[in-house]
């Protein structure tokens, strides 16, 4: 197993948290997978499940100061075993809850501040226990970062989005 050895050790699973895309995935998602209209329905789709509204704080996002509410964010399983990136899931977020996420993004373009609130908002941290989940997140990172992922987006073809990905590798 390739992280039996990791410092993951968060003992119970904070309502927001970080989910690093390992390096050698950059660039491998639904958005570059599917055709724009297909990308629309799907984050569309993701939208009106969530009532607009961020499935993690319930924001509306309509207050943060971007130009959107929300954005779809993919969920993936990475396979130890197989070493597939899998789809596993969608979910509506509003734009503060979604810079966490992909919190590597966010303090390479300044932003770090925006995510830190937010963690200790949602999760109700201190500065300790935001320092520590962002450390184990990276060495995480780190360590997913070492291996090529199959990437497995087969989700896309069942109920409600249905798409044909007949055409994708």
């Amino acid at each position: 197993m390739i992280l039996k050895n990791s410092s993951m050790s968060t003992n119970s699973k904070p309502k927001l948290n970080i989910e690093l895309v390992p390096k050698s995935c950059h660039f491998s998602n639904v958005r570059t997978c599917v055709s724009t209209a297909d990308w629309d329905n799907i984050r569309k789709l993701s939208y009106e499940k969530a009532n607009h509204k961020c499935e993690i704080c319930g924001d509306t996002g309509k207050n943060q100061g971007f130009n959107h509410n929300v954005e779809c964010h993919e969920i993936w399983h990475y396979d130890e075993e197989t070493l597939t990136q899998k789809l596993v899931g969608l979910i509506s977020l509003c734009p503060k809850c979604h810079m966490v996420k992909h919190i590597g993004r966010s303090i390479a373009i300044g932003q770090e501040n925006v995510c830190y609130r937010q963690l200790a908002k949602v999760n109700k941290w201190n500065q300790t226990q935001i320092q520590n989940h962002i450390l184990e997140s990276f060495d995480k990172h780190k360590i997913l970062s070492k291996y090529q992922w199959k990437l497995d987006i087969s989700m896309l073809s069942q109920e409600p989005y249905n798409i044909d990905l007949s055409g994708f590798k």
